[in-house]
């Protein structure tokens, strides 16, 4: 389950935020760590490099904007219909910065803070935005203790782990957070947290050099505020979502028909794959049949009548292994220069003999039609390598642009 949305009225001041994200740039600069949190002069960075990042921006005038992204979590990005976390945003945002995450579908939520509030679009409260696996270390003070924690016990080379240590870091972390959200950090805190683990695998002044550029030391400058930025006059936001446009094409495919193809000549790899589907007959009579889609980069099957026995499991990935090298080798063999590469096939075998059905351009009635992978980038490549006259109908429905939409400038 995806975590809990704190309401915008309980996200902590900006500030704060800061404070704790310089705080663990500096912890984690110690141990020469510098791409995991950091802060600069365009906000403060957290980047766990598995697909999942965020910022915090302090805008001049106390304004602030905290946005990012979670590609498990942030159910936002692809939703359908699309959000548009933008919608009537305030002038002052970063707009450019915040238009390219939007543009590469990595805009999972945007709050902005002003005269004291946070504030978001609307959209469903359980409607994961991905705020909190990403921010959550930020967001709440027990999570940032934790978080210091870790920088001793996983981050660092620390060889003692008992209850007794893990009390004492505890207190070390708590001490340690309290000053860095006072803006009173100094280099006794920092050792009192890190002072532990080896001293060649520390390096404290540089932990106080982040620090004091983050504006969380007693002596340091105030942190980094960028200018507010201006209204856009113009921006493109999507119409479809990325399953929105799927469903589009899926839909065309299904009313298109097939064009007029030589047929493939008899291959050993048809008989290949014509020997497996008969040995997996659920009966053991050689009566078998198997439907597949495929692309270059993907390969799905769907349950007919009397199903390979070895795709009705639900963990035997030696079959599907088996299949896939069988298919793939098939669709090869088969490629025509002009003509193209099958999408769909249909293989039913009897004791005797089999029966193959092949669809170049059409998503065949006999074969379901549930969401399983079957990309637009990949049905692009295909289309690609065809003469022109064997391009269906629906290939210009896979222009990204398809997808995407102008309106006007509307920050507010």
């Amino acid at each position: 389950m995806p975590p809990a949305l704190p309401p915008p009225d309980l996200l902590p001041p900006p500030d704060l935020l800061w404070n704790r994200w310089a705080l663990f740039a500096s912890a984690l600069a110690a141990l020469g760590v510098d791409d995991v949190y950091w802060c600069a002069a365009d906000g403060a960075h957290h980047d766990d490099h598995g697909g999942n990042r965020c910022r915090l921006v302090l805008v001049d005038g106390g304004r602030a904007v905290l946005f990012g992204y979670d590609h498990e979590y942030s159910d936002t990005a692809d939703a359908t219909p699309p959000i548009d976390l933008l919608d009537g945003a305030p002038a002052w945002l970063p707009w450019p910065e915040l238009l390219r995450w939007q543009a590469d579908d990595q805009l999972g939520y945007v709050y902005w803070y002003d005269d004291g509030v946070w504030s978001r679009v609307p959209y469903p409260d359980d409607v994961s935005d991905g705020l909190v696996a990403t921010a959550r270390s930020v967001l709440d003070a027990e999570r940032a203790r934790l978080e210091l924690v870790d920088v001793v016990f996983e981050w660092g080379e620390h060889g003692r782990d008992d209850p007794a240590e893990r009390d004492d870091v505890d207190g070390a972390a708590t001490r340690l957070l309290t000053a860095a959200e006072a803006r009173a950090l100094d280099a006794g805190h920092l050792s009192g947290l890190l002072g532990r683990l080896p001293a060649d695998a520390v390096d404290l002044p540089a932990a106080l050099a982040v620090a004091d550029a983050a504006g969380i030391t007693p002596d340091a400058v105030a942190p980094p505020v960028v200018p507010a930025g201006t209204a856009v006059p113009g921006r493109r936001v999507r119409a479809l979502s990325v399953d929105g446009h799927e469903d589009l094409v899926r839909a065309a495919m299904r009313e298109e028909s097939e064009r007029r193809r030589t047929e493939p000549e008899p291959r050993p790899e048809l008989d290949a794959l014509a020997a497996w589907v008969r040995g997996q007959a659920p009966a053991g009579d050689g009566r078998c049949t198997l439907l597949v889609a495929a692309t270059d980069t993907s390969l799905a099957t769907q349950r007919g009548p009397q199903p390979p026995r070895a795709l009705t499991g639900e963990t035997d990935w030696q079959g599907f292994r088996e299949l896939s090298g069988l298919t793939r080798a098939l669709r090869t063999a088969e490629t025509h220069p002009e003509e193209g590469r099958w999408f769909f096939l249909r293989l039913t075998t009897t004791p005797e003999g089999y029966v193959v059905e092949r669809r170049y351009d059409s998503w065949p009635g006999w074969y379901p039609s549930p969401r399983y992978g079957m990309h637009l980038g990949d049905l692009r490549t295909e289309l690609d390598r065809r003469a022109p006259r064997y391009r269906p109908s629906w290939a210009p429905l896979l222009d990204p642009e398809v997808a995407w939409q102008d309106v006007p400038g509307d920050a507010g």
